[in-house]
């Protein structure tokens, strides 16, 4: 057999599905996948429901339908001060990971360059690759996760046509500061080259902590797209509805790359994800503020079990340092240990770094459950370590 496509057949199977398989053949509490508990608001999930029964259930327009990129529109402006053109400058795709592959399809060609920040979320380098181009990692290490300026500064070159930003970050729940961002846009400028700002977590954040588009800073209308997520926003993570947001000139190749991958999404879901964007300003505290309680019911009892636990700002995860335990093996090898032995499962932190060499003494938990689940996490966990 004649072989198959070499950049995907590089990759494994990705840590949430073997993590997830070993949680359920063990019958253990699942803090490794970021989902959450419970199904989403009542009110949201009736509009879909009404939708699916009372509206088109044919092919919505390939942009997404007017309700919804209007909402999202309203929304930039809403909490940003961005004014946007719903009709030019917004998008809807089926998940905020599409939006992200129809811009990397969209602005890369093959011999580009393109800078992530590592830790990451594990589809941006396979994405990236398929398109042809090289990726530049710039590394933040736990526990703070600062970022190395003269590192970013060192990664641009004549070959940079974009940036890849995810703030608030998965996995390390850090939020970037004014200052990082206003680096980050200075170099784009300098370099005259895109910004791809994944910013699905932009309502999960903490301690009064803003989260700040780095589509708002001088400079950075044109040059950025910046995405979001009906899954992240409602809790709603099967919908796979996302949206984004771009210049005209930076959307126009986006679309193109849309229209040959999911070309659509689900009516009845976009009509919901519209009423949901236009809901009242309780909503989002209420969504940002039970987050964080759920954030510090979890790292107590991890901190009271002896875990070193890494700061969070925002996103679903806390991020622990295990050794405090007595436990001198791997990161992989303490998540499988707690998975089998303890009944707790969580997501080694090094499975993030795919430049190789990524530290192995931090797990990933999610902290996105009930009380329910995070205290029968813990009381599990405290019987194991003693």
């Amino acid at each position: 057999m004649k072989p198959t496509n070499s950049v995907l057949s590089s990759f494994g199977t990705t840590v949430f599905e073997v993590m997830s398989r070993l949680a359920i053949a063990n019958e253990s509490v699942n803090l490794g996948q970021g989902f959450p508990d419970g199904n989403g608001p009542d009110d949201v999930r009736a509009i879909a429901h009404d939708a699916l029964d009372n509206s088109s259930n044919q092919y919505p327009p390939m942009m997404g339908v007017p309700e919804l990129r209007q909402a999202v529109a309203v929304h930039d402006k809403r909490f940003y001060g961005i004014d946007a053109d719903w009709q030019r400058e917004t998008i809807v795709a089926s998940g905020a990971t599409e939006v992200l592959a129809a811009a990397l399809f969209g602005l890369l060609d093959r011999g580009d360059e393109i800078i992530m920040f590592e830790p990451l979320y594990d589809s941006y380098i396979p994405i990236a690759r398929l398109a042809g181009a090289t990726v530049k990692l710039v590394r933040l290490q736990p526990p703070d996760w600062r970022v190395p300026l003269d590192d970013l500064a060192a990664a641009f070159g004549p070959k940079t046509k974009a940036i890849l930003i995810n703030s608030p970050l998965n996995p390390a729940g850090k939020v970037f500061t004014r200052a990082e961002l206003e680096t980050v846009a200075a170099l784009v400028r300098e370099h005259d080259c895109y910004a791809i700002c994944d910013e699905v977590y932009e309502h999960i954040v903490f301690d009064d902590t803003p989260h700040i588009p780095l589509m708002t800073l001088p400079g950075m209308r044109d040059r950025c797209i910046r995405i979001g997520s009906s899954g992240k926003t409602f809790s709603l993570t099967g919908w796979k509805v996302g949206y984004g947001t771009a210049s005209p000139e930076v959307m126009a190749p986006v679309a193109k790359a849309h229209q040959f991958l999911t070309f659509t999404t689900p009516p009845n879901l976009q009509h919901a994800v519209a009423y949901g964007l236009n809901k009242d300003d309780a909503y989002f505290a209420t969504l940002s503020g039970d987050m964080q309680a759920s954030r510090d019911r979890l790292a107590k009892g991890l901190t009271e079990i002896g875990f070193a636990v890494a700061p969070c700002k925002g996103t679903y995860f806390l991020n622990a340092d295990f050794r405090p335990l007595g436990f001198n093996g791997t990161d992989e090898e303490f998540c499988r240990h707690i998975t089998v032995e303890a009944g707790v499962t969580g997501v080694p932190v090094s499975a993030f770094y795919m430049g190789g060499d990524g530290p192995t003494h931090f797990a990933r938990f999610c902290f996105c459950k009930e009380d329910a689940t995070l205290d029968e996490a813990l009381r599990r966990l405290k019987a194991h370590f003693g």
